[in-house]
């Protein structure tokens, strides 16, 4: 099909897909206009990667946004939001502006009004659903990126449940789902009244296989393997004699791998394989990119990529900072690097093109299985598709590695020959329902539980389920655990949040998440709870279910519940919420808390501080903080740090005998202790040495324990707890990574952790002194930059920031450089000499 035959297109389309190279549609591209993509009409298009999804989904918007509406796009992951973004932009040239969401979760988002097209990740669609951004009325095309990921435990549930609510919000917005090829995209179709296109067209060709035996056994279409040499060299592996022949023929290749330390071990390998086939010109651009690498961060990390880097190789994971992560993407996509070895991380939709891949671990550790698993063949799949890209590569080749006959024969009838399995809905499990019911409450979605059931109707989990009554008994589960953690009221048939579970709502927290915190506040400084019982909070939260006042026929469904596939919180057993059940021994802590009818409320201790380690570790217990694993020797060491912080820490620790609560617990400590590391100003790669974890790890849980403890300032001032300012500090000291005295530095624009602990060696101790201090001084705590002095002067408010003929302080400098070489070792940061180099790392904000 003609790019100039698409109908209603807005004017300028056409020509501006042939400025893109683009004169015809391919054969899904086409497919989907004759199905009404263009027109308004709902759309499911299930194809492989490479295939022009992405144009698809364009076609849809830019009609869409020519038809007066606004146009939203969804991604699973940040880095990918970015990508799209900027790949967005082009239409720019028809006065499109594109806007791009992904953090923030409790802002509305009335900026994006303004937008036509907006992408988001779901969550954040989720969030500002929740916050009621007005602009999600106005739209005219939603666009559901990866939708097959609906699928997955853990992000599958926001996604489906945020569809079905703009679906309810906006009836006549159209609906695009674009999705990898999976079994049942007819479901996925007729669960959103769509058209279906379902294809397996590529338009190079992808050749699968198995690698074995000093050759490429590929799947001929037929009933037998074509044999192809590729032989091993005696002191090389099957990877490295992969690399090599692709190196050869002047390809690229990405090997995927099961963990972080094999991507890393990997990456050093095969750098020996690619350089002695690099240019000198390629040699010359390597080394400059290592040394960009060198200035993200200065860690192991950074060294060991830039190592790899230098030699042609990479290695890509979520232990890396993103800046990293672009990078590595960046120049894999030019050629530059020749092989990158990634865990899954790099097959999740980011644009990233090889010659082959080769998926060398098709197993992994599952902890809930118990050992090492089989991975899911979809997956195996999105990896190996990342092989052969339109314009780049004339074709892609995609080989699994076996170390003998029959694995060969396995991995054939696994993966190679294999139908990916059906996309499933997940929202059944309990950690989902309970944040998407209360969600959907206190947003006025549902306000009696047959609305709630009327509108679970509407999700995917409804239409492939055939059992009757079993979205009751799942729902009647998680409306009595809200109910008795006082984040919703029932009176009748009516659903009401309450002041705390509109907050927990808006804050976008798992509502076992809220029960930790308010626990651990309540068990730490509630001296009367003020019920009419007279008992204590604690001793509320460890009534048991029997005395939440049910009628017969709902305890009939909650006993029923168990037979139906859901899994109750009592039962509940998850890596990140396991122990979360501490309190007083009861079965969870916090399962029981029901509000007697006369309550005047509790009284709080005002005398009892509270320690950043133990809100930090308040934070890290709960199921939105993924907490550091024990490694071997770390219960010990843990064990002992917990019994010299017992009275500080808060809520009721485990018994050291109920070994999965006790070491949930401990692992909280161990991440606790990071954010308080982080916090005192230890050097991050001491941090990253110490952990075991990436400057990636230590952005991702800083990040979130930001969020949680803003999240727990907001609950400590609904419930009136008199430690507001405690757990602001402890929040604005990890925020920033410094000790308290650099609070008021580091507010001010530019100034990070480093420099605040320069600055503050020099005499220069708040925003004042910057704006009255002499600039000789500032400029040599700055180490003479100029440029930074004056940015940094200007956003404390000094007049006249000008640092024209001044000349640095050399007391100044002196001391910055010998406190530079101290060590930090807790007690102040040990700062390199190239620290500055990449705008101090303020907030890690060169990680987010």
């Amino acid at each position: 099909m003609d790019v100039e035959t698409i109908p209603e297109l807005p004017t300028g389309a056409a020509e501006l897909l042939r400025e893109d190279g683009i004169d015809s549609l391919y054969p899904p591209q086409a497919e989907a206009v004759e199905a009404g993509v263009t027109q308004g009409d709902n759309l499911v298009a299930s194809v492989p990667t490479a295939s022009g999804k992405t144009l698809i989904a364009q076609l849809a918007m830019i009609s869409a946004i020519d038809r007066g509406g606004t146009a939203l796009y969804i991604v699973p992951l940040r880095a990918l939001a970015s990508e799209k973004a900027a790949e967005f932009e082009q239409l720019e040239a028809l006065g499109i502006d594109v806007g791009v969401s992904t953090g923030n979760y409790e802002a509305s988002g009335e900026w994006l009004a303004s937008k036509d097209l907006i992408v988001a990740t779901s969550e954040k669609v989720d969030s500002l659903v929740r916050n009621g951004a007005s602009w999600i009325e106005n739209l005219g095309c939603v666009v559901s990126d990866e939708v097959h990921l609906i699928d997955d435990p853990e992000r599958g549930p926001t996604l489906e449940v945020t569809l079905a609510k703009l679906r309810q919000l906006n009836p006549g917005a159209q609906i695009v789902a674009l999705s990898a090829t999976i079994d049942n995209a007819d479901a996925i179709a007729e669960w959103l009244d769509a058209e279906l296109v379902d294809t397996d067209w590529r338009p190079i060709d992808l050749r699968m296989g198995v690698h074995y035996g000093g050759a490429a056994h590929f799947d001929d279409g037929e009933e037998g393997h074509t044999r192809e040499e590729l032989p091993v060299g005696a002191s090389e592996s099957a990877t490295g004699a992969i690399v090599r022949d692709t190196l050869e023929d002047g390809g690229s290749t990405l090997v995927f791998v099961n963990s972080r330390r094999n991507a890393e071990a990997a990456a050093g390998r095969l750098g020996s394989v690619v350089e002695p086939n690099l240019e000198p010109e390629e040699r010359a651009k390597l080394a400059t990119l290592a040394e960009e690498i060198r200035d993200v961060s200065d860690t192991e990390t950074s060294d060991d990529l830039a190592d790899a880097v230098a030699k042609g190789a990479a290695f890509h994971h979520a232990g890396l900072a993103s800046e990293h992560r672009s990078l590595v993407e960046d120049a894999f996509r030019d050629r530059l690097v020749k092989v990158v070895s990634a865990t899954p991380t790099l097959a999740a939709g980011v644009n990233t093109p090889s010659r082959r891949v080769v998926v060398r671990d098709w197993r992994r550790f599952d902890g809930n299985a118990g050992g090492m698993q089989p991975l899911p063949v979809l997956e195996v799949h999105q990896m190996m598709g990342r092989a052969g890209r339109p314009g780049m590569d004339p074709y892609g080749e995609a080989l699994l590695l076996a170390k003998g006959h029959d694995e060969l024969d396995e991995l054939f009838d696994r993966y190679v020959e294999a139908d990916p399995e059906p996309v499933q809905s997940k929202l059944a499990a309990e950690p989902a329902l309970r944040t998407h019911v209360l969600a959907t409450v206190a947003s006025g979605f549902a306000r009696s539980r047959e609305e709630l059931l009327s509108f679970l109707e509407e999700t995917l989990y409804a239409s492939q389920t055939s059992e009757a009554g079993r979205i009751g008994r799942v729902v009647e589960d998680v409306l009595v655990y809200l109910q008795r953690n006082d984040f919703l009221e029932r009176d009748g048939g009516t659903l009401t949040a309450t002041n705390l579970g509109h907050t927990v709502s808006r804050l976008y927290l798992d509502p076992m998440s809220a029960a930790t915190i308010v626990d651990g506040i309540e068990h730490a400084l509630v001296v009367d709870d003020g019920s009419a019982s007279g008992d204590s909070a604690a001793e509320r939260r460890d009534e048991t279910s029997e005395e939440v006042p049910l009628d017969d026929a709902e305890a009939a469904l909650n006993e029923e519940s168990a037979s139906g596939g859901f899994t109750p919180a009592s039962e509940l057993v998850d890596s990140a919420t396991a122990g979360d059940d501490a309190a007083d021994g009861a079965e969870n802590d916090v399962e029981a808390a029901t509000e007697p009818a006369e309550d005047a409320g509790p009284t709080y201790a005002d005398d009892v501080p509270l320690t950043p380690l133990a809100l930090y570790h308040l934070v890290s217990r709960t199921p939105d903080m993924y907490e550091l694993y024990l490694r071997s020797g770390d219960r010990e060491t843990y064990s002992e740090l917990y019994y010299e912080h017992e009275t500080e820490l808060l809520g009721a620790a485990p018994s050291e005998y109920e070994e999965d609560r006790f070491e949930h617990w401990l692992s909280a400590l161990k991440t606790a202790k990071l954010l308080e590391d982080w916090a005192e100003e230890l050097d991050e790669d001491k941090i990253t040495n110490r952990y075991g974890v990436g400057p990636g790890d230590i952005r991702s849980k800083v990040d979130t324990a930001e969020w949680l403890l803003g999240a727990t300032e907001e609950i400590v001032a609904e419930l009136g707890a008199p430690v507001v300012d405690d757990v602001r500090e402890a929040r604005m000291r990890v925020q920033h990574g410094v000790k308290d005295e650099l609070l008021e530095l580091v507010g001010v624009r530019g100034v990070g952790r480093k420099r605040a602990r320069r600055l503050y060696r020099a005499g220069i101790e708040n925003r004042e002194a910057l704006r009255t201090a002499d600039k000789s001084v500032i400029l040599g705590a700055l180490r003479g930059r100029e440029a930074t002095a004056e940015t940094i002067l200007e956003n404390a408010g000094r007049e006249d920031a000008s640092m024209e003929a001044v000349e640095p302080d050399e007391d100044a400098e002196a001391s910055v450089e010998a406190a530079s070489g101290s060590g930090g070792s807790g007690g102040g940061p040990d700062a390199s000499a190239d620290d500055d180099a990449n705008g101090d790392q303020a907030n890690l904000g060169d990680f987010s």
